[in-house]
């Protein structure tokens, strides 16, 4: 159960820190589950964020280290935009109201993104991705606190929105 949302007016300051994440990866063409626990870290990078992600990622197909990154950067007003590494605009989200919500258009899919800030330790969010290439839900709570690293070595790149289009 999401809780209701938590007003949040700086999310560049609030985001700050290290969490713990679990996702719940599910396709649905395949009714393949999987799972993601590790750690996502915002840090400090020019004038927003670095967010990373790294962990275990558990699918029928793979089993080891995963890992992901975006920037966040000021948006206009209250809001953040997230970047693909390479600039790209992933999503803006303003929490202001301790919710938000977007879409990203990666053709042939599209992902739309339900963000909630439940509380100052805890963000839950879910991308539903559809289309004729996928079919996915996946969903992600962040808790602020003590976070446990992945596995060193080889990574995958963790389930999540990735759009190879330029």
């Amino acid at each position: 159960m999401i809780p209701p949302p938590f007003a949040v007016p700086d999310p560049i300051g609030f985001l700050l820190g290290s969490w713990t994440t679990r996702r719940h990866l599910l396709d649905r063409s395949t009714n393949a589950v999987g799972t993601f626990t590790g750690t996502t870290t915002f840090t400090p990078d020019a004038d927003g964020l670095h967010w990373a992600e790294l962990g275990t990622v558990r699918w029928p197909s793979f089993e080891g280290p995963a890992s992901r990154s975006y920037r966040v950067m000021p948006g206009v007003g209250t809001a953040v935009e997230v970047l693909f590494e390479d600039g790209r605009l992933l999503c803006r989200l303003d929490l202001s109201a301790g919710s938000a919500r977007d879409h990203h258009d990666c053709p042939p899919d599209t992902y739309l993104v339900d963000f909630t800030v439940g509380s100052s330790n805890r963000i839950d969010y879910r991308w539903d991705v559809t289309g004729p290439a996928k079919d996915l839900l996946l969903s992600t709570t962040l808790t602020r606190g003590e976070a446990t690293r992945g596995p060193e070595g080889r990574t995958r790149t963790v389930s999540g929105p990735i759009c190879p289009s330029a």
